[in-house]
């Protein structure tokens, strides 16, 4: 059976351009407001408070991870430090490469690597969409070493650094997705993926998304009643089974027109249409341009489409 999960992040093809460590000791606060980019954080040693837009505050400890799909407004900062200091720091660079917050003269107190992911892809925001808005994992060893590979790739000067780094981040994303399987509560392509039922049918679009699938079918693959399926499927990914299967279908149709994989009417065979033209209308509806013109794109615009 294809594995959804596994699909949404290698279309994500992500990798990325800004990673490093920061030590800190004493009293430090950061805040951070990158709308939109993808951000992860592993806390390597100590403890930090990270608080998200909504308020609402993490205890971060060694061996937390933090993943933010499209990241928004957050604070972290020394555990403890009162919301009435006013305090803003400015990491500075080490010569070992290291970034420092908070009193340089003590011993460090924390360790932390951070890093921002791109994702080159025309269907960014449909696919960061299915993931969920904030990705908690505690303890999880594997997470610790992939996300050091990929600092020591970053600083490295190796043939084949950008294949190497894109592939431990898609390992990485899927690892840490996975591993939250049970603790996401927003809804989204982990939720639903956590539900065994739904999690059938899920696969079953992906291995088959050529297939003439109607929520009577998709129903059946999750062993439910059709009304029972629609008003699971919807709660858990949020999102109405067939629109998820259009949107599934056009994010493929744009990986195969981007990449040149084929004529218009070989795609639209493969991601379920009977004919190119009727794939052409659903297609030019969806995305605002005929599969021929978005096919002729240039690749840096397909990627800011």
């Amino acid at each position: 059976m294809s594995d959804p999960l596994a699909e949404v992040v290698s279309l994500l093809r992500p990798s990325t351009p800004f990673s490093k460590q920061v030590i800190a000791a004493g009293e430090w606060r950061v805040s951070r407001s990158d709308f939109g980019r993808t951000y992860y954080g592993l806390m390597l040693e100590g403890c930090a408070e990270f608080t998200l837009a909504d308020r609402s505050r993490l205890q971060l400890a060694k061996g937390d991870f933090v993943l933010i799909p499209a990241a928004m407004m957050f604070v972290m900062c020394s555990p403890g430090l009162s919301d009435s200091v006013q305090l803003e720091s400015q990491p500075s660079r080490q010569a070992d490469g290291y970034f420092r917050l908070g009193d340089p003269t003590l011993p460090a107190e924390a360790a932390w690597l951070v890093g921002h992911c791109h994702f080159d892809t025309p269907d960014e925001a449909l696919l960061m969409s299915l993931l969920p808005q904030l990705v908690l994992v505690r303890d999880q060893p594997r997470l610790t070493t992939l996300a050091q590979l990929i600092r020591d790739e970053a600083l490295a000067n190796r043939s084949g650094k950008e294949v190497v780094i894109e592939r431990l981040l898609e390992v990485l994303l899927i690892e840490a997705l996975r591993s939250s399987q049970q603790q996401v509560a927003a809804p989204g392509l982990i939720k639903g993926l956590a539900d065994e039922r739904l999690a059938n049918t899920l696969k079953a679009l992906h291995q088959a998304p050529e297939q003439p699938w109607t929520v009577a079918k998709m129903a059946k693959a999750a062993a439910l009643s059709r009304s029972a399926f629609f008003e699971r499927f919807s709660r858990a990914l949020g999102i109405p089974p067939m629109e998820y299967l259009l949107s599934w279908r056009m994010a493929l149709a744009k990986k195969m027109l981007s990449q040149r994989q084929g004529s218009v009417a070989k795609v639209a065979e493969q991601v379920g249409y009977s004919s190119a033209s009727t794939f052409s209308v659903a297609f030019s509806r969806y995305v605002g341009k005929t599969p021929s013109a978005f096919s002729k794109l240039p690749a840096q615009v397909l990627s800011a489409e």
